[in-house]
């Protein structure tokens, strides 16, 4: 029995026919990751690179577009209204230091169960997936948390961007 709890809240037919997309993208992941494992590869091993590559160039149109790296520019050109209603979102904080958003519905995650993916493959697709996250993050100087994921069984997923001090990065390079 899957740990793994994801069903929308709203489903009217927009929403649905926007979710179908993201979901083949996530199909795509999951297919080229069996592909990569039934060689003998591990998909981590260049999966979670090409995700971070996606999410860097992302990231840096998205620095580009809202003409900002303040948290609350990501906010407003990557978690719209509508990017709101499609994941089933809420903002718990946004500053320009800070940017805290709970997602209550994952199609990445309803792909890869439709796929009959184990929860174990669940999770590694969701921290390959993740990647792309984290490279947006970077862009805007930030690092992300994902302290809660609906892929892990938890009953959302819980994305928290904080600004890296100067601090932090230099005890990462003296590391």
């Amino acid at each position: 029995m899957s740990k793994v709890k994801n069903e929308p809240k709203y489903k009217n037919p927009l929403l649905q026919a926007i979710r179908a997309q993201l979901e083949h993208r996530a199909f795509w992941l999951y297919l080229l990751c069996d592909e990569a494992s039934k060689r003998g590869l591990d998909p981590r091993d260049f999966g979670s690179a090409a995700v971070k590559r996606c999410g860097l160039s992302q990231g840096s149109d998205l620095v580009k577009k809202g003409k900002t790296d303040s948290l609350k520019g990501l906010k407003k050109t990557l978690f719209t209204k509508a990017a709101q209603l499609v994941f089933e979102m809420d903002v718990k904080e946004s500053t320009d230091d800070k940017l805290s958003i709970d997602f209550h519905y994952c199609p990445l995650v309803k792909a890869w169960q439709k796929a009959g993916c184990s929860d174990e493959e669940i999770a590694m697709l969701c921290d390959i997936a993740m990647c792309g996250d984290h490279g947006i993050g970077e862009c805007y100087g930030s690092v992300l948390e994902l302290p809660k994921c609906i892929a892990k069984g938890d009953d959302m997923c819980c994305l928290r961007y904080r600004k890296v001090n100067k601090e932090d990065t230099q005890e990462k390079t003296e590391e």
